[in-house]
């Protein structure tokens, strides 16, 4: 089972979202950021998606931080292809921001890379 992890504005409507595409390989929890960092950090969770209003930095601020950049990207105002994420992942990306407009085409691409990739 794949545990993701929501945080920033849109934590719950991500977290709905996902929840929603029904994918039973997938678990997902809404977070706070410093909670979210230390789960990632400890194995107990294996991504983290996180929202603000432009998708630029905020939604990754103390995970970047505390995680790494080089584990962490942020989509800003664009949107990937589930080929794009795949690549993303396939580098070791486990930390996602997007803004929060942008919930419910970005988290259905999102999720399903992540299940995807097992």
């Amino acid at each position: 089972m794949t545990k993701i992890l929501t945080g920033g504005v849109g934590k719950t409507e991500v977290a709905k979202t996902i929840s929603d595409l029904g994918i039973d390989t997938l678990t997902v929890t809404v977070s706070s950021d410093m909670d979210a960092a230390m789960k990632l950090r400890g194995r107990q969770a294996d991504y983290y998606l996180g929202t603000c209003h432009t998708g630029a930095g905020a939604s990754l601020g103390v995970l970047v931080g505390l995680v790494g950049a080089v584990k962490c990207h942020t989509f800003g105002r664009s949107v990937p292809t589930e080929d794009e994420v795949c690549a993303l992942l396939a580098e070791g990306k486990t930390v996602f921001g997007f803004a929060i407009d942008q919930i419910d085409v970005i988290a259905p691409v999102m999720a399903r890379a992540i299940a995807a990739r097992g």
